[in-house]
């Protein structure tokens, strides 16, 4: 599946912040319910466009760059902390005047929207969870060693840098991902200001930030379900099961076969159809 272009950003400030938001919409406006899409590390909205575009033929789809990714990358330098982004995205849905939106969250989106469920008082309809940062342990060897060498990383020279955030794109997928999917989603990191921000966010995600998180995850409000590829290299497939069990019951978890982190862009069609039947059934329509 090639990752298409997102469409021209509508640009909103959210505390001295630039936030790059888009919106796709069905003909049938009527009929349509909310949806908001979270995108993870090192992403952007971008990777959900092959999904986004499916959801949109029926719902109303709404997503956005977190500041420090995509095109929210700016040169002011805010926090990206993911205590700063899920205050932000509170904001974001205010902004939108959604009221109990259905939420689909990838990585550490999965983090920010469960913390702004949890910590900021956002109500969902209903919250489906893919592949997501938040349980002890995860942050790989690469993120500690950013971590403690950021400066040195952000001086690599601009090939070196752009080799390796391809490489290291490339490695999170189980099925090996085009060439014009690969620069789609490389391509916000690779300017002066991109490369600068790569490391910055791995520098600040902290896992101190989603364990207040996780000790409250037995109070979610709204439906949930979890997906997962099961050849995800980065977070392990038994973390699904660990985290059904740690959310009020009944929590369903769907394993994609043979599909590695990037379950949006590696199984698009059968995570578009499963996301499309858990809306009908839980988003109020």
């Amino acid at each position: 599946m090639t990752v298409p272009s997102l469409p021209s950003p509508t640009r909103i400030d959210v505390d001295g912040s630039e936030i790059a938001t888009y919106r796709l919409s069905p003909d049938d406006q009527s009929s349509a319910n909310n949806v908001v899409l979270c995108h993870g590390t090192p992403w952007s909205a971008a990777m959900w466009m092959p999904v986004a575009q499916m959801l949109a033929c029926q719902h109303r789809v709404f997503l956005w760059d977190m500041p420090g990714y995509g095109s929210s990358i700016a040169q002011e330098d805010p926090p990206v902390d993911l205590v700063q982004q899920r205050k932000r995205l509170a904001a974001v849905i205010d902004h939108w005047q959604l009221d109990r939106p259905s939420v689909v969250a990838h990585d550490i989106g999965g983090a920010v929207a469960l913390g702004a469920h949890l910590l900021e008082g956002c109500e969902f309809a209903c919250l489906y969870l893919l592949d997501i940062v938040t349980l002890d342990p995860w942050g790989s060897p690469f993120f500690r060693l950013v971590a403690e060498h950021e400066e040195a990383f952000a001086a690599l020279p601009s090939n070196l840098h752009t080799a390796l955030v391809r490489e290291y794109i490339v490695g999170a997928a189980h099925r090996l991902l085009d060439s014009t999917s690969v620069d789609e989603l490389a391509r916000p990191w690779c300017s002066p200001e991109g490369q600068h921000a790569f490391y910055r966010q791995i520098a600040q995600l902290s896992s101190g930030d989603t364990r207040p998180i996780v000790d409250r995850l037995a109070g979610v409000r709204c439906p949930t379900r979890i997906g997962w590829g099961e050849s995800d290299p980065w977070i392990p497939i038994g973390q699904a099961s660990e985290l059904a069990a740690a959310l009020p019951a009944p929590v369903d978890v769907v394993r994609f076969p043979a599909t590695g982190h990037l379950v949006p862009i590696e199984a698009t069609d059968a995570l578009s159809q499963d996301v499309l039947r858990w809306l009908e059934i839980n988003s109020g329509r």
